[in-house]
């Protein structure tokens, strides 16, 4: 008995001095959204009605680090409300995992992060984490990073199937291999990033699968003339389309702000209607879209690849004080690149307002109203009716609590 009461005091001694190295914490998720919509990501018809769905994101956030190793575990539950029965005999909506990765500091600059991941990068354009989708998005990674006066990070991933002998990729994701290069710097009033991404889609030629690569490379600039803060993306898409035609594509930002107010630009290169040379559409591969061209999603949320691209004049306005919070975005929409014979450019004028309120420290409310004055040439790549009115609204009760810290 005795040898068993200091086993067991050694156990926990250890468990103790283990912890006391370490900082571990669990916390979580709790994020239902209700969603009205007459006309989002698509226009409207004439006499449709408006739908109404809720769904909801459920998380558990799993933290342990020490001064060498870095690891985290998050587990997610996304569903729509009503899309399970009340009385669950059979489970098919299993949790899934977010992310699931560790790091190693061989020293205190350099590491390796490897496992599922999400990729963040600038301002989310190239690599984001798509927060605002319930599901967001995670890669399945492998990041050498070294961060000491600059910031450098080579990151690459490789898929594959269980069946190992025959090499071929027919899986669910967007590309089989995948490689880039970040380099960031940062001085007492600009940042400078550089991307380098090469991108590897499988596609099938007779027996064999191939993978056609695209290249994206560019950059992001930052500074501050104060009161004016300025920032500039220039991003150049080339290599080969899947179907195997060159691409050649442009990506362009310019904005300014001066307190609550932003004034900007956005250009993604697109392709001709009658085109059948050159891909010119700009894809933003693996960007958070829903934070650039307008809250309704009607460019580059799941649709509009490899079609007119987009000119984005924007203006917005972000206020917040206390507890509360409100911003109004204002977008002009043009196609840079012809969409039919004879037809406009103009694709329409969307405004987006949002309220927030902090209701208490683990607890928000957020809700949003939108509305697209959607111009005749949409039909042509949306179809529906462009006088039909489009609007889309949203109330959202997020709460995180912490239950270990």
């Amino acid at each position: 008995m005795k040898l068993l009461k200091y086993t067991s005091l050694l156990f926990v001694g250890i468990l103790i001095s283990q912890f006391a190295n370490a900082q571990f914490s669990l916390t979580g998720e709790f994020r239902p959204r209700t969603e009205i919509s007459h006309g989002y990501k698509t226009l409207a018809s004439e006499n449709q009605d408006a739908s109404t769905v809720t769904a909801q994101r459920s998380r558990l956030n799993f933290i342990f680090n020490t001064e060498d190793v870095k690891t985290k575990l998050v587990l997610q539950d996304v569903r729509s409300w009503g899309n399970q029965k009340q009385l669950v005999t059979n489970e098919h909506f299993s949790t899934s995992i977010h992310e699931a990765w560790a790091e190693v500091l061989f020293t205190p600059e350099f590491s390796l992060k490897a496992g599922r991941q999400e990729l963040v990068y600038d301002d989310h354009r190239i690599f984001g984490n798509v927060g605002w989708a319930h599901q967001a998005r995670s890669h399945d990674v492998a990041v050498f990073k070294y961060e000491g006066d600059v910031k450098l990070h080579f990151g690459i991933a490789h898929h594959e199937n269980s069946n190992l002998k025959n090499n071929i990729y027919d899986g669910p994701d967007a590309y089989k291999n995948m490689q880039y290069l970040w380099f960031n710097n940062k001085w007492e009033k600009s940042a400078l990033s550089l991307l380098l991404l090469n991108n590897g889609v499988p596609t099938m030629e007779g027996a064999e699968q191939v993978s056609k690569y695209s290249q994206i490379i560019g950059g992001r600039f930052t500074t501050t003339l104060a009161p004016v803060k300025l920032a500039t993306n220039l991003y150049y898409q080339g290599g080969k389309h899947v179907s195997g035609k060159d691409i050649s594509a442009l990506n362009f930002l310019a904005e300014a702000t001066i307190t609550k107010y932003t004034i900007g630009f956005e250009h993604l290169s697109g392709t001709d209607y009658n085109e059948t040379g050159e891909i010119k559409s700009f894809t933003p591969f693996y960007g958070t879209n829903h934070k650039f061209n307008g809250f309704m999603d009607y460019f580059f949320v799941g649709n509009h690849i490899g079609s007119v691209g987009l000119n984005d004049v924007y203006f917005k306005y972000k206020y917040a004080k206390d507890k509360f919070g409100f911003n109004a975005d204002l977008h002009y929409f043009g196609a840079a690149a012809e969409v039919a014979a004879d037809a406009d450019k103009y694709l329409g004028t969307e405004l987006d307002m949002s309220v927030s309120w902090a209701v208490k420290p683990m607890a928000k409310i957020t809700a949003g109203w939108s509305m697209l004055f959607a111009g005749e040439s949409m039909e042509i790549l949306r179809g529906g009716d462009s006088s039909a009115g489009q609007n889309w609204a949203y109330i959202m009760l997020s709460v995180t609590p912490t239950f270990i810290k």
